[in-house]
């Protein structure tokens, strides 16, 4: 296990590019004031000994050892004693709809943003319950398995999207199956899903039958609601820049609306409740009043109870190649020449 201690130290990798822009700037007016003193071909009969990729070989090596400096600030830190903890929490899977009716901007910035968003605001008010998160669509995929390690949660929550999933559409029950195989300590007696979704369900006959069986093993199944019922058109982006809006095949433009009805049902047969998700505050605080009512169950967990720093073989490695880098002359070097690795023999 990995842990970065300062992280804000990362913005200084952006001073590399702009040192790359700052080199080739400076070659560029070089070989331009070279032009106005003769020709070139004869400045480099006259400077035989002065090469021609030295100079960018002691950049790059410069830049490495920049960037093993830049890590070394960061801290990087490995976890290296496991110790077992026992915890008291209930066991949670967030299944997000990332079906294409999810682009829909009735509510910003869009219904998936904003469903990302209150799972993650959920995240942040959990003790030590156990997570795991779901994407579906038509079919549903395993997103992050049951984990107490709610940064790597958050990590693969930002990371959904609607093309992670080829087949479109929206099939709930795929996603309650799912999540049954989620829940594996049988003596749990909370389990929770919720469901984030706009609630346009194009297989309600099987949600009916997965809910039932969801119920049967003991799972409390609520319903996040994301959308305005008066609906929105779908647009259809590239690089952030609308193309157009989604049409059905007749050529008119889809009006994708929130189906609260089928949210609502859901969640009535499922022993839940249904959550606008409009409000985010209303909607989080909501759900961990609710939370905070249920039963816990004492399990145990295994996490990292101590790092020890590693920045300074970074450090040291840093300082060694910017040591190295001094040395490096433009100049040609003898027995490179004899090896003819760049290529600089004279003719």
């Amino acid at each position: 296990m990995i842990q970065l201690e300062e992280k804000i130290y990362f913005y200084l990798f952006f001073i590399i590019p702009v040192i790359v822009v700052l080199f080739v700037l400076l070659q560029l007016w070089k070989r331009s004031t070279q032009k106005k003193f003769g020709d070139l071909e004869l400045l480099k009969r006259l400077t035989p000994n002065k090469s021609i990729f030295k100079a960018t070989f002691k950049l790059i090596l410069f830049l490495i050892g920049l960037s093993l400096l830049i890590v070394a600030l960061v801290n990087p830190k490995i976890g290296t004693k496991l110790e077992t903890v026992k915890r008291e929490g209930v066991d949670i899977v967030f299944a997000l709809d990332v079906s294409k009716s999810m682009l829909a901007e009735d509510i910003a910035p869009n219904r998936l943003e904003k469903g990302k968003r209150l799972v993650s605001e959920i995240i942040n008010q959990l003790g030590s319950d156990r997570i795991g998160i779901i994407a579906y669509a038509a079919q549903a995929y395993p997103q992050l398995p049951i984990t107490t390690d709610y940064g790597a949660a958050k990590m693969f929550l930002q990371s959904m999207n609607t093309d992670m999933l080829s087949s479109q559409g929206t099939a709930i029950n795929e996603a309650i199956n799912l999540a049954s195989t989620y829940f594996d300590d049988d003596q749990q007696t909370n389990r929770v899903l919720f469901i984030i979704s706009d609630g346009e369900d194009h297989a309600e006959g099987a949600a009916q039958v997965a809910i039932e069986k969801a119920v049967e093993e003991g799972i409390r199944v609520y319903t996040i609601g994301v959308g305005k019922t008066k609906g929105a058109p779908i647009p259809l982006k590239r690089n952030g820049v609308v193309e157009s809006l989604k049409k059905d095949m007749n050529g008119d433009v889809v009006i994708t609306k929130l189906n609260e009805a089928i949210l609502q049902e859901i969640a009535k047969e499922g022993n839940g409740e249904y959550i606008n998700g409009d409000n985010t505050k209303e909607a989080v605080d909501y759900i961990k009043e609710k939370l905070n009512q249920m039963d816990k169950k004492e399990f145990e967990a295994k996490q990292f109870a101590e790092y020890k720093d590693q920045f300074q073989w970074f450090l040291g490695f840093g300082f060694l190649i910017l040591f190295i880098d001094i040395f490096v002359l433009d100049r040609k070097t003898k027995w490179l020449r004899k090896l003819n690795l760049f290529k600089e023999k004279n003719k």
